[in-house]
């Protein structure tokens, strides 16, 4: 376990017979995640004290027995809801890992999305503690089986089809061109004026059409795709502080800091759960 002081720890990990699949189990007091997103899912149960998840649509409390449900690419943050913090234990399955348990559902096509952002579910809440047990104890049928079977509850129960992202109008296509060279040059990125110059647009403009279509504005997208792109490149063996240099973070410590803020854990304990 990673430990930010004597109450915290947490543990950010796969397990290589459920592939697809991250897992996180931790007690968090004074750590806070900033708005971020995901490239897949969220379903995390609350085991301990309450969470607070700012969403799009306002800010849930989420207690024990509750399981917290984000769609993908869905812009959030997550912080303690009381003194003595939250614990959690969270999958974070891919799409394709939502899409192949989907596909069995009967009366569940296309791309699932979750419909509600939280619900009350203590039976869930204790088979996804139990999928991380299991991981935990190397078996990997029971894992398998309580991971299958906790997604598919979710989805019978509270998923209909993800809903499409709305036709592009002339704002969202300049933040989608945005995004695209933001993507392009992230490790030299050109400044808010720049970037408004080269689409043909002011800084204005673009910054209200960005936040609109990412749900945060450019600077912070930016800091989680680095994030992003900086876990695939640790998945991939890849040592923190070349990760951090070819993402456009100007050093190690400026990736530790932003790294354990979004992810939850150091980049090199990430890295080393990795490795093993």
């Amino acid at each position: 376990m990673a430990r930010a002081d004597g109450r915290e720890w947490a543990r950010h990990w796969r397990f290589a017979e459920l592939p697809g699949l991250d897992l996180l189990r931790a007690h968090y007091v004074s750590h806070s995640f900033p708005r971020h997103a995901h490239d897949g899912y969220v379903i995390a149960a609350v085991t301990g004290g309450v969470e607070e998840v700012g969403l799009p649509g306002g800010t849930l409390r989420a207690g024990p027995g509750s399981i917290v449900l984000i769609n993908p690419e869905v812009p959030h943050t997550a912080r303690a809801g009381v003194p003595e913090g939250w614990a959690y234990a969270t999958l974070y399955p891919s799409r394709e890992l939502v899409g192949r348990v989907a596909a069995e559902i009967a009366g569940l096509r296309g791309t699932p999305g979750f419909t509600v952002d939280s619900v009350a579910d203590p039976q869930t809440s204790h088979t996804i503690t139990e999928v991380h047990r299991a991981a935990e104890e190397g078996n990997a049928l029971a894992a398998d089986t309580l991971l299958h079977t906790a997604v598919a509850r979710m989805l019978a129960r509270h998923a209909g089809p993800l809903p499409a992202v709305p036709a592009a109008s002339a704002g969202a296509a300049g933040a989608a061109r945005a995004r695209a060279v933001l993507l392009e040059r992230m490790a030299d990125p050109p400044s808010l004026e720049q970037l408004a110059g080269e689409l043909g647009t002011s800084p204005f403009a673009l910054l209200r059409a960005f936040r609109e279509r990412y749900g945060m504005p450019p600077h912070t997208w930016l800091t989680d795709a680095r994030v992003r792109r900086a876990r695939r490149l640790l998945d991939a063996g890849t040592p923190p502080a070349e990760a951090a240099v070819a993402v456009g973070f100007t050093d190690q410590p400026h990736l530790n800091r932003h790294f354990t803020r979004i992810v939850g854990v150091p980049p090199g304990a990430y890295r080393r759960e990795r490795a093993g």
